[in-house]
């Protein structure tokens, strides 16, 4: 995990100038992503107008390493539906297969075993839709428990990805029942500020995902593809995420879920 860092970035009054007001915002969040340009475009110039009171921005950044690197020398550009006649590298990960969802977990420890990648790969003849039906939080967690899990030799192939997705978090929030914040009359920033008619506006969240072979790189603003595989011929369980699958960044001791998403198609 990189550096923690916490800071606000302050009030502007008034914000009428949508473009100096968005600008002002990305100047804020680049730096906190620790490499600019991972998280672009946060704001765009009609987010913000001259009724704007409140806007919430929240970033995090994430880099991580994979414990066994996967040799870039061994990454071919393959289909999305790797064929059957390819080399067979293998490495020992811990594995485990869901029968209630034919569905196979493998989980990818980052240096230091502090965070771990958890990979759900459904069966061919398994919808991934039908998997996010039955995920729960308290599901995964139990599913990724060390003694849910075996150290096996398997193979590995994983594709390279970049993933990068924006939200309107507003009424996701409403519907978790957080409604004053946006309602003129009710919300209650006086702690924030003075002004007597402040009130939430916008909650505006992006999200940036890269997995290599090095590991992954990950931020947050509130035909062919890559195909990389593990070093190292006996039959041993395969692990292929040539199809739709989801994954998990993973904080090991406490199960708490820093970034998650599904990859779908190239």
């Amino acid at each position: 995990m990189q550096e923690r860092r916490v800071g606000s970035l302050g009030q502007k009054d008034p914000l009428e100038k949508d473009m100096a007001t968005c600008s002002h915002i990305l100047a804020w969040g680049t730096p906190w992503t620790q490499e600019p340009g991972k998280i672009k475009d946060l704001l765009s110039a009609n987010s913000v107008n001259a009724l704007t009171r409140l806007v919430l921005v929240n970033a995090i950044y994430f880099k991580g390493n994979w414990e066994k690197q996967f040799p870039k020398e061994n990454t071919r550009e393959r289909p999305f539906k790797v064929s059957e006649n390819v080399e067979k590298p293998k490495s020992t990960c811990k594995i485990t297969y869901i029968r209630v969802i034919s569905t196979q977990i493998l989980v990818l420890p980052y240096v230091s075993q502090e965070l771990n990648m958890v990979i759900l790969l459904p069966s061919e003849r398994t919808d991934l839709k039908r998997v996010e039906n039955a995920l729960t939080y308290e599901k995964l967690v139990a599913w990724t428990k060390p003694d849910t899990l075996a150290d096996e030799e398997v193979e590995v192939f994983l594709p390279r990805f970049t993933l990068e997705e924006s939200y309107d978090m507003e009424g996701v929030l409403r519907d978790l029942g957080m409604t004053d914040a946006f309602d003129v009359a009710q919300a209650d920033f006086s702690r924030m500020s003075s002004s007597r008619d402040l009130y939430l506006s916008k909650i505006v969240h992006k999200s940036f995902v890269e997995v290599t072979e090095e590991g992954t790189e990950a931020a947050a603003a509130t035909g062919a593809t890559i195909m990389t595989r593990s070093l190292r011929e006996v039959i041993l369980p395969r692990f292929c995420a040539n199809r739709p699958f989801l994954f998990f960044i993973q904080h090991s001791k406490t199960g708490a879920i820093l970034f998650c998403g599904r990859f779908c198609s190239p």
